[in-house]
């Protein structure tokens, strides 16, 4: 955030904060969107623009924590199976968990069953979802957070980029 739109991080998530314990709480980046949207442009100077464009894209296709949960979750359950990957298995995992994260839903416990498209990507056993499963509502939780600040980041440095970035709080 510092380097590519001169904001400190500090600033960044006090200004994101109220976004973020909604997304916490909803586990839902379609729902956080307006108050994502309403902080972005309020807090961090993102111009209306920008924001209605970058972050409602953002919603849909950009689901970071996703694709980093599917990977972690894959190899995780290899791991309990005594399962051993191969690079390429590897590499399959990665382009698979990314790929499912692009149509992962934005709502809670999509990205649950995108695992599956993953874990048969591979060859690994669908039952360790069961694994899973137990601690997947906080997962969930961390992982919209993580969605949704990475698309008010992008937003915000688009927007420096751009020349849109107007000054916070006006």
């Amino acid at each position: 955030m510092y380097i590519w739109a001169k904001v400190s991080p500090i600033t960044f998530f006090k200004g994101f904060f109220e976004a973020m314990a909604v997304a916490f709480s909803s586990c839902s980046s379609s729902a956080t969107l307006p108050i994502s949207m309403r902080c972005a442009q309020e807090n961090l100077g993102v111009s209306k623009e920008i924001s209605s464009f970058v972050q409602p894209l953002g919603a849909t296709i950009n689901m970071d924590g996703t694709s980093l949960y599917q990977a972690v979750a894959a190899v995780f359950i290899a791991q309990v199976f005594g399962i051993e990957l191969t690079l390429a298995q590897q590499l399959t995992i990665i382009v698979t968990a990314t790929l499912a994260s692009i149509g992962t839903a934005g709502v809670p416990g999509a990205g649950i069953v995108m695992l599956i498209i993953v874990l048969n990507a591979v060859g690994l056993p669908v039952e360790g979802l069961a694994l899973i499963l137990a601690v997947d509502r906080p997962l969930d939780m961390l992982r919209t957070v993580l969605n949704v600040t990475g698309d008010a980041m992008v937003a915000t440095i688009i927007a420096k980029s751009e020349g849109k970035r107007i000054t916070a709080g006006t």
